[in-house]
């Protein structure tokens, strides 16, 4: 195989080698090579074919392999680009999706000053909104102590440790203070969905994922715990399932909160739940 890439130009040997293993998304074979080459995906083309080392191709197609048996293609590389920022994950953190940008972008619409992230897992968003707001602080809980070191290292590599803490607590179990915004995507997803989900998510960890019942037992601990580390006027926001939105908002109104709004995402759907402490 590396004699045929020898003999080729370059755009030739990037075809080959993008040809080698069956894998039917160019997207993920692009991002994939490039990483087993150690460049940046639009930098492919500018690869001479001396680059493409039997080492190189050998990794490629472990990857390839990895991506088949249904391995996500950020748990390959190690990473996701999340809000202007990367962050390292892995089978310890739930990876932090497109859509939970959405959550971060509504919290900052307004000043921050302290913020509380529940169930933190790799810290991607109490990372970003500090990131974005230089003055702020906060703290990030998880259950998971191995969730726990990722977020820790993520927020050394982006440059907000000193600005925020992580401790291992079940919801506010043992977190002190007040906060004039708390943050979380908890699990929602009920234990009965659990079977049907897509096989990527088999490498998420799975207290990251289900509350193991209906789905809606995070909302209920985060809305009665909220009030009591709101300050006046403080936020309360959450990610949801597309269908929740109606049973979290009424767990909002019973625990006292006001100015309660579903917020939808770039695809119409029901992605944010915002309530306010009077």
């Amino acid at each position: 195989m590396n004699r045929l890439i020898d003999a080729a130009s370059p755009g030739q040997a990037l075809a080959i080698v993008l040809g080698l293993g069956r894998l039917p998304d160019k997207v993920d074979k692009y991002t994939l090579l490039a990483a087993a080459a150690g460049v940046e995906r639009g930098r492919l083309p500018l690869l001479d074919v001396e680059d493409y080392t039997e080492e190189v191709v050998a990794r490629y197609l472990s990857y390839i392999e990895r991506r088949r048996s249904g391995e996500p293609v950020s748990h390959i590389l190690g990473y996701r680009e999340f809000f202007n920022h990367r962050f390292h994950i892995g089978p310890q953190v739930l990876d932090p999706r497109p859509e939970t940008e959405f959550l971060v972008r509504a919290a900052l619409e307004k000043p921050v000053m302290r913020v509380l992230d529940l169930g933190t897992g790799s810290g991607a968003i109490v990372i970003s909104i500090l990131a974005a707001c230089p003055q702020a602080w906060g703290v990030g809980t998880d259950l998971s102590q191995e969730a726990l070191e990722v977020s820790r290292d993520n927020a050394g590599r982006i440059g907000v440790a000193e600005r925020c803490r992580f401790l291992k607590s079940d919801w506010f179990a043992d977190v002190g203070g007040t906060f004039d915004l708390i943050v979380s995507n908890p699990p929602y997803i009920a234990a009965e969905e659990m079977a049907g989900l897509a096989p990527e998510l088999a490498h998420e960890p799975r207290m990251a994922l289900t509350d193991e019942g209906d789905g809606l037992g995070a909302y209920r601990a985060i809305t009665k715990g909220a009030p009591d580390h709101l300050a006046s006027g403080g936020r309360l926001m959450v990610e949801i399932g597309p269908t929740q939105a109606q049973a979290v908002s009424a767990m909002f109104r019973k625990a006292g909160l006001a100015d309660i709004t579903i917020l939808t995402d770039f695809d119409g759907r029901d992605r944010v739940v915002s309530g306010k402490m009077p």
